[in-house]
């Protein structure tokens, strides 16, 4: 049985962000994300969990200037002291929280810096984060995400972020597979995940087009889950997508699917 999490940058976005736990908890939910804390103290946010009854299971690495177009800073090479920085205060966060992974995203290509100097940076960036959490018994994951909704990112494919996980080569890097990322540029979703499966740490699922809820568009969400039941992930299924028709209105999937909160 999936253990999904309800992403609340995404969802319950009819209210403030720190009403959104105690909305996630009246929906039946037990496990919640987001993309980042940082403009609230980590103290409050736990507070929150706590009386909710929550488990946080994921949230990202600062990833620069989200509201200018940032999408993740770690292949940039003229920005790694930022990123390093980023790191620290995102392991912080998470000893708090009680979070044991937290997701990486490389970001965008940058104007006047090779594709080899860019992967460089990014390569030694992730093994400078890897190893800062591996202190604390705590995976990085990479996210690669589609050029269409965000053109320029600098890792879009499966395979490059496989790619950069085995040259990095630290036992605490992993995969986060987005499965709306992934049906936008390559498809071949279950035969994706079981070629990684080992590596797959963390799946987030909306539908495509649109990203909104399983349901509305063209994966065939009923046989991915139950592909990803038959590979035996045992981690959490993030529910990042915009809802269609609000938030509670939204997740009449889940009980149509046959599954339950």
């Amino acid at each position: 049985m999936p253990k999904f999490a309800a992403n609340l940058t995404m969802l319950f976005t009819e209210v403030p962000f720190m009403d959104r736990f105690r909305f996630a908890k009246e929906a039946a939910f037990s496990y919640v994300e987001y993309l980042f804390p940082y403009d609230f103290k980590a103290e409050d946010i736990k507070s929150e969990l706590d009386r909710c009854g929550l488990k946080q299971v994921l949230f990202n690495i600062p990833s620069g200037n989200w509201a200018q177009g940032d999408r993740g800073i770690a292949a940039n090479p003229n920005r790694a002291d930022e990123f390093r920085a980023g790191v620290h205060k995102a392991l912080e966060y998470a000893l708090v929280l009680g979070v044991k992974q937290l997701n990486c995203q490389p970001g965008k290509h940058v104007a006047g810096c090779s594709e080899a100097d860019q992967w460089s940076a990014l390569v030694g960036n992730v093994r400078y984060a890897a190893g800062m959490l591996q202190e604390k018994n705590t995976a990085l994951l990479i996210e690669p995400l589609n050029p269409f909704d965000i053109p320029g990112v600098f890792i879009s494919r499966t395979e490059q972020a496989i790619q950069l996980i085995e040259e990095v080569a630290l036992p605490n890097v992993f995969l986060q597979y987005d499965v709306y990322h992934a049906q936008r540029v390559e498809g071949e979703l279950a035969a994706t995940m079981r070629k990684y499966q080992n590596l797959i740490r963390h799946i987030q699922i909306a539908d495509n087009p649109g990203r909104h809820q399983p349901g509305t568009g063209e994966i065939n969400y009923p046989f991915i889950f139950d592909e990803i039941d038959s590979l035996g992930y045992d981690g959490y299924i993030g529910l990042e997508y915009v809802p269609a028709n609000g938030t509670r209105d939204s997740l009449s999937w889940v009980k149509e699917f046959g599954y339950t909160l």
